[in-house]
């Protein structure tokens, strides 16, 4: 079911102990800022997960920054994240589906002044960094570049991208908040205004979020408010995926991940890049699928109020809304999508039962796809104006983690009851 799925993952192989790939290393950076987007909205429906991240994040990115596959042992390197901006594929804001061309730089700034730029940049910081991969400002999406910064203390792989976006765009204010932890389950979060009136987000967290593995990843965002856009990672890790954690913690802290997205030395490629165009402004606030001219986040604060269960958390976005809530014995997330002429897969078997005024109803119970014990309850109907409302919910407040309980905290009848609820045919106008 196609709901909001915005916004990568590359740059491979790295370190003289490690066979590389150069063409490889930047591979899929672009798809990572939307991972960050889309893995802050975590939407799950029917039993698979809608990822914002970017995702998130993300969050978190899989389109190709430079042609060809991994290496012959399969180790993906640290990926550098451009996102969509106004220089991607396309453009008009999260979900216009227009299409735009192609927006590419000059050139002037290519991959060998990348890798340079890399290593001048982290010089201050008393290590040693191998560029491993770039791409100029002649490429769609951007500049990249990425490689393996060695301080002695084990090798870790970094990357940074560039591009542009609209600096009072819906993206580039999601790239720069921070996710609910609950969900996101990263250790540190912070957003910062500089004096220029920039923008700039540093997060800690973890390349996989259900740590199945120990490689974390560490980010910085900035926005200036002429559209730059300067995403910095790292890894405790010589290689994003698929490589030995080498050390407790990425290399460079929170001060220098910050000195690295806001130095100098990119500013000649971010100037060699075209403006993004900027993001449609949204007539009536919103989607027009809300409940009585609510968002489906203050729609679902309001059709919890019988359930009687404490909020902890509560966000989204739109026609996306969720809650984590907290009945003293365990958390448990509460994920909310409405949608209109989108998909209607999924109404034609037996378990399909309709309601008296013609609406269906499927109810799904199982595993979910990601995380330790965790289950997952969705109650999907879909009307006969072809709106269709999903509630789905889990025995943890992170999808992505482990459970926190035996089964989710409200009931199969509650979470009927909030898909069922009158109301959700008027739109906002």
């Amino acid at each position: 079911m196609p709901f909001e799925d915005d916004l990568g993952t590359a740059l491979r192989r790295t370190g003289k102990d490690f066979t590389i790939d150069q063409h490889a290393l930047v591979e899929a950076g672009e798809e990572r800022g939307r991972r960050l987007v889309a893995r802050r909205r975590a939407a799950v429906v029917a039993g698979s997960v809608v990822a914002l991240a970017l995702i998130a994040t993300a969050g978190a990115y899989t389109g190709g920054l430079l042609d060809g596959p991994g290496g012959a042992d399969g180790v993906e390197v640290a990926a550098p994240p451009p996102p969509t901006g106004g220089s991607g594929e396309t453009g008009g804001g999260p979900g216009s589906g227009a299409e735009k061309a192609p927006r590419t730089g000059s050139g002037a700034v290519g991959a060998e002044r990348m890798m340079a730029d890399l290593e001048k940049a982290l010089a201050v910081e008393g290590g040693k960094v191998t560029p491993q991969a770039a791409r100029g400002t002649e490429s769609e999406g951007g500049a990249a570049v990425s490689g393996v910064y060695d301080d002695g203390k084990g090798k870790a792989a970094v990357s940074v991208a560039l591009s542009r976006v609209d600096p009072l765009g819906s993206q580039a204010a999601q790239l720069t908040r921070c996710g609910d932890k609950n969900l996101q389950g990263y250790d540190d979060c912070r957003t910062e205004q500089l004096p220029d009136g920039s923008k700039l987000l540093i997060l800690k967290g973890y390349e996989y979020p259900d740590r199945r593995v120990d490689t974390k990843c560490w980010r910085a965002v900035l926005v200036t408010p002429a559209g730059f856009l300067v995403e910095a990672s790292e890894w405790n890790a010589p290689a994003e995926k698929d490589a030995a954690v080498t050390r407790p913690d990425p290399p460079l802290g929170s001060a220098q991940l910050k000195a690295l997205v806001t130095s100098q030395v990119w500013r000649p490629a971010l100037n060699d890049l075209p403006p993004a165009e900027p993001e449609p402004v949204r007539q009536g606030g919103g989607s027009g699928t809300v409940l009585k001219d609510r968002s489906a986040a203050d729609a679902l604060e309001s059709l919890l109020v019988p359930v009687g269960i404490p909020i902890a958390s509560r966000g989204g976005e739109g026609s996306y809304g969720y809650a984590v809530l907290d009945d003293g014995k365990g958390y448990s997330l509460l994920q909310l999508n409405v949608s209109k002429g989108e998909s209607t897969s999924g109404f034609a078997g037996a378990d399909v039962t309709t309601e008296a005024d013609g609406t269906k109803v499927r109810i799904t119970q199982g595993s979910a796809e990601k995380g330790r014990g965790v289950v997952q309850w969705t109650v999907d109907t879909l009307r006969k104006d072809g709106l269709r409302v999903t509630v789905s919910a889990f025995n943890t407040a992170n999808q992505n983690g482990t459970a926190t309980r035996p089964r989710p905290a409200p009931t199969l009848e509650q979470l009927k009851g909030i898909a069922l609820a009158p109301g959700w045919n008027r739109d906002r106008n």
